[in-house]
């Protein structure tokens, strides 16, 4: 893809877009984020990661990362 690639950038938008409320809903809170699994190991979901927590923290919500934490955790988080 080219970087001024008209279809990613509308994409993008669209992205956004959908996402606004919830930015706007959790701006300046608290957002506890469970990491574990594959998304430890693979290196390309690796850095996807840090650039959502990076993004996160750009638009002013305050995420805090919890080890995976298993089946205990997923269940109780519903």
């Amino acid at each position: 893809m080219r970087p001024d690639d008209p279809d990613r950038d509308a994409a993008r938008a669209a992205i956004l877009t959908d996402a606004l409320p919830w930015l706007k809903e959790f701006f300046g809170q608290i957002v506890v984020i469970k990491y574990g699994g594959n998304a430890m190991i693979d290196d390309e979901l690796k850095r996807a990661f840090a650039q959502d927590l990076v993004f996160l923290r750009y638009v002013g919500i305050r995420p805090v990362v919890v080890h995976g934490g298993g089946p205990q955790v997923s269940a109780m988080l519903g």
